[in-house]
């Protein structure tokens, strides 16, 4: 019987090939309604699903599929529970006429805590967390207004943006790898563009975050040299991504800032990111820089 099974396997293998009988990962991008922002600028679904194509058509990494979910994480959680990684990109919970694409927003609490509906939710996705699933978050959606989803952050991720110590200048920024052998660096150099910047982030030491980025701005030497980007490997197995850049649309274009990305998002699924980091291909309509 067990030697029936292996000719199975080995037929399958050989009928379908080694990369589709491999389990697929599925990352789910979760994109923060564009409610504020001149055009260009905080296109949260836009650049999402420019990630999501280059994933699905990369050269060099196969068995992946995507969802775009527009608007916030399900409260049911039945979109995202099968996923590898959850990618957020939005807006802070911090002003009432904006949406964080996982948190509600800050204005509808006490500032501290969270209604019994919203713990539950917010337990229930921490249960995702502890059993591996990866969480990548960009940007704005860094910045947790409520002093309980700063508690789910630091777990999560290890760190988060706060206002009064942190800071998001924008400016002309030079972005330099730090821990070159990490994985998440695979064929990036460094690059220079024109971007506003979360930085300056809540790092305590008893969560060790592993820096990926030194982001330096040209005009704003009272600022300097900053940690943009992380790392964090939780002690439950699943992995944490945050890059603070990713405000102007048109950065996408830049093949180097698109590699970081995408070799973030699939250390964040437990993949193995390729050699020379991720090969992209750009939607119809975007042209290479």
């Amino acid at each position: 019987m067990r030697r029936i099974q292996r000719i199975t396997t080995i037929a399958l293998v050989a009928l379908f090939g080694l990369s589709a009988y491999a389990q697929t990962k599925k990352i789910v991008f979760v994109a923060g309604p564009k409610d504020h922002g001149a055009p260009g600028r905080h296109e949260h679904e836009k650049d999402l699903r420019v990630l999501a194509y280059s994933l699905e058509n990369s050269s060099n990494l196969k068995g992946i599929t995507t969802q775009v979910i527009v608007g916030q994480v399900p409260r049911d959680l039945a979109q995202v529970k099968d996923a590898a990684v959850i990618v957020l990109e939005s807006s802070s919970d911090r002003a009432p006429k904006e949406t964080h694409a996982l948190i509600p927003n800050n204005a509808t609490t006490d500032g501290k805590t969270y209604d019994a509906a919203t713990t539950a939710f917010l337990d229930s996705f921490g249960g995702l967390m502890k059993k591996g699933v990866g969480l990548v978050v960009f940007h704005y959606a860094t910045w947790p207004e409520n002093e309980t989803a700063r508690k789910y952050f630091l777990d999560w991720l290890g760190g988060y943006w706060k206002q009064g110590t942190s800071t998001n200048p924008v400016d002309d920024w030079t972005m330099t790898p730090k821990a070159e052998n990490h994985p998440i660096l695979r064929g990036v150099k460094p690059w220079t563009y024109r971007e506003e910047v979360f930085c300056r982030f809540i790092l305590p030491e008893e969560f060790p975050t592993i820096p990926l980025l030194i982001g330096t701005p040209a005009k704003r030497t009272d600022v300097g040299p900053q940690v943009a980007s992380w790392a964090y490997q939780r002690k439950d197995g699943g992995r944490g991504f945050v890059m603070g850049g990713l405000d102007w649309h048109s950065n996408m274009l830049i093949e180097d800032n698109r590699r970081f990305l995408l070799n973030g998002i699939v250390w964040a699924a437990g993949m193995e990111v390729p050699v020379g980091g991720v090969a992209s291909s750009l939607p119809e309509g975007m042209v290479q820089k």
